[in-house]
């Protein structure tokens, strides 16, 4: 039963650690690019959009369709580095632990 507690106490700091890592995740901001540069997104560890950047060249009136596929580029840019950093410190968190397939931590 000795071996029982450990365990338990073991699986209990892993989840503090874990909460932590969350919180640092949340306030993380990550920038995603498309059209050179053209269109910024500027999304929070939690995918949530905080600021769209847009340069004056890409706004044309007869042209809205490239302005939309642009700024969806720039989420899913900005998406997917936030996706990456999250990944990177939840490894660091399980010390290079592979989880099975389906289950992603913290989300």
């Amino acid at each position: 039963m000795k071996n029982l507690g450990q365990l338990m106490k073991q699986a209990q700091a892993m989840q503090e650690k874990m909460a932590e890592v969350q919180a640092q995740l949340e306030a993380v901001e990550m920038t995603g690019v498309s059209g050179g540069g053209m269109v910024q997104v500027t999304v929070n560890g939690k995918g949530d959009v905080k600021r769209v950047k847009i340069d004056k060249a890409v706004v044309d009136p007869a042209e809205v369709e490239v302005l939309e596929d642009l700024i969806v580029a720039a989420f899913n840019d900005a998406r997917g580095k936030v996706g990456a950093h999250a990944e990177r410190e939840m490894q660091k968190l399980t010390g290079g632990l592979s989880l099975p397939p389906g289950i992603k931590l913290p989300f």
